[in-house]
């Protein structure tokens, strides 16, 4: 028996994928307009996962969500965290030196 195929290769993958699925349950994205700016960003040769972050950073900001500042910031904040942070051990910001609290 073959192994299952894995849809994602990383967990932060599956993360922005759950999470862009909890946006849309809230209200905060549709699936056509997310679908749209998606195939947008996926008519260059980026990689998958990383052109679904950067469409969901920038719907997230063209919305009101959260500014691009706002999420600049924390993107840097949980490098330095996953820096900080043990092998095999979950991200967590609290591990990063640097955070700055009122990012949450």
């Amino acid at each position: 028996m073959n192994a299952p195929e894995q849809p994602f290769d990383e967990p932060w993958q599956a993360q922005v994928f759950a999470l862009t699925v909890a946006l849309n349950e809230a209200g905060w994205l549709d699936w056509p307009d997310w679908a749209e700016a998606f195939g947008a960003a996926r008519a260059g040769e980026g990689e998958y996962f990383t052109d679904w972050l950067e469409t969901l950073q920038r719907l997230l900001a063209e919305r009101g969500v959260a500014d691009a500042g706002t999420i600049a910031a924390l993107a840097a904040s949980w490098q330095r965290a996953a820096r900080a942070t043990p092998h095999g051990q979950p991200i967590d910001l609290d591990n990063d030196p640097h955070r700055d609290t009122r990012l949450r």
